[in-house]
């Protein structure tokens, strides 16, 4: 969080949470990038493995988990960089309202479609953990590889937890006229 937003006077206590959520998104946005890197590798090796099958008989014709783990990491990657992009101001809005409200409405306005935004996800966040642990409890396996399907569903889960976090610290963000972006979490450049 940069220095100008502990200007504000904000209790210690919120002021820790949300030094605490941004460092979560931070994790978030690592996270993300992991396992889009992670995709990737699997890609590269299947469409290797591909090549290699047609010029050695004796290699297999592709990586039976590739496409059903590549769905697997591509789910998490989204999730997990949804939090740090919604801190760093690269998620879609349209400004067209609110940017033309005085100031105290325009608060006013960040605060509801914060806790807006923090009531879905919150939603969404409690039926993915249902859904996760119905999917543990039943011992529910994936028909190709045999992989129980609560750890991916727990992976996208903990990264649709870190949305509802961070929608929760942009209420708070709002509430009490702090920056709702972090400017060092943004890329250097467009190409970044």
């Amino acid at each position: 969080m940069p220095a100008s937003a502990h200007s504000v006077a904000v209790p210690a206590v919120l002021r820790g949470l949300l030094d605490g959520i941004d460092r979560l998104s931070r994790l978030d946005g690592w996270l993300g990038g992991g396992c889009l890197l992670a995709l990737t590798l699997l890609m590269l090796c299947e469409i290797g493995t591909r090549f290699l099958s047609n010029f050695l008989p004796f290699f297999p014709a592709s990586i039976p988990v590739a496409w059903e783990y590549s769905s697997y990491l591509m789910a998490a990657s989204f999730t997990f960089g949804a939090a740090m992009t919604l801190r760093a101001g690269g998620h879609v809005r349209v400004t067209l309202v609110i940017g033309k409200a005085p100031p105290a409405l325009r608060r006013l306005m960040e605060v509801f479609a914060a806790l807006l935004g923090f009531a879905f996800m919150a939603f969404l966040t409690y039926s993915m953990v249902r859904f996760s642990w119905g999917s543990f409890s039943r011992g529910q396996t994936s028909v190709s590889s045999d992989t129980p399907v609560w750890f991916p569903q727990a992976v996208v889960t903990f990264g649709m937890l870190l949305l509802t976090l961070q929608y929760l610290a942009r209420v708070i963000q709002a509430g009490f006229g702090l920056p709702l972006e972090d400017d060092s979490m943004k890329a250097a450049a467009p190409a970044d």
